[in-house]
This record gives C-alpha cells, sequence and structure tokens, in this order.
C-alpha cells in the first residue's frame, strides 16, 4: 500500500498553504523520524553544498543538524506554486554549543510525487550572526 500524504498535488492557494504550514509544524518538531515521512523513500535533496538520497539519510541528517543547531526555530512562507511544485522562502533562528546565535535564510524548491511526498528538496540557504536579543521566531 502506497502512504499518501494530504494535501495531493495539483495543489490550489489554499492547498499549497496548507502544505508549507504542515513542513514548518514537522520540522519544529525537531523529530527526524516524524520529518522524514513527508519524503518519498527515495527523495533527492542539496541542502547548502550536501547532497542527500533517500528518508533514511534525511533522518540522518536532521539528527546531525538538531544536534548542533539547538533551540531552532523556523518559519516557512510560500513563495509561488504550480501543480506539483513549490518554492518557499524561509527563516530560522538557532544558537550554537557557545551560545552564538544565527538567522538563516533561504530559498527552497519543492516537487511533490501524486501521492503528495517530497520527492525533491533544493535548498540555498544563508547564515547571518545575530545577538540573542535580536531574535524575532519564538
Amino acid at each position: 500500500m502506497t502512504t499518501q500524504r494530504l494535501p495531493l498535488p495539483p495543489f490550489t492557494l489554499e492547498t499549497a498553504r496548507q502544505k508549507v504550514q504542515m513542513a514548518e509544524d514537522a520540522w519544529n518538531s525537531k523529530d527526524p523520524e516524524r520529518v522524514s515521512q513527508a519524503y518519498t523513500l527515495d527523495t533527492e535533496w542539496r541542502n547548502r553544498a550536501e547532497f542527500i538520497n533517500g528518508r533514511e539519510q534525511v533522518k540522518d541528517f536532521l539528527t546531525r543538524k538538531w544536534t548542533t543547531e539547538l533551540d531552532y526555530r523556523l518559519k516557512k512562507e510560500l513563495w509561488g506554486f504550480r501543480e506539483n511544485r513549490m518554492a518557499v522562502r524561509f527563516e530560522y533562528e538557532w544558537h550554537d554549543e557557545t551560545g552564538q546565535w544565527y538567522r538563516s535564510y533561504g530559498n527552497e524548491l519543492w516537487e511533490f510525487d501524486q501521492n503528495g511526498l517530497m520527492a525533491k528538496r533544493y535548498a540555498s540557504i544563508n547564515d547571518a550572526l545575530i545577538t540573542e536579543e535580536e531574535r524575532r521566531i519564538f
């Protein structure tokens, strides 16, 4: 039996926004298993300069990520969509083990299969040093 992840493509404005909010909620859980279930078994990612292939590598990546990006908090925004693809703008804040805070900005391109699972995710990300007082995502 094939797993479906509603809403399914082709997306409307309402269902595209719903999909983005679901992704934001899942990533803010910082639960690699939960997040990985939104992706196909053979999902293809580019995250910064790292290439990730398959759901198991996604889980490994997210486990590493949330071990070093402490108190991670994310906000996503739908930028555009068509049929089974979306463009999303995001920013997230986190600090390292020394207490230095960062705001990471970026864009993602998403492609979904017919079952609503994300088959491709390409992310471009930049980091900016911030002070704790400059945080705006809680």
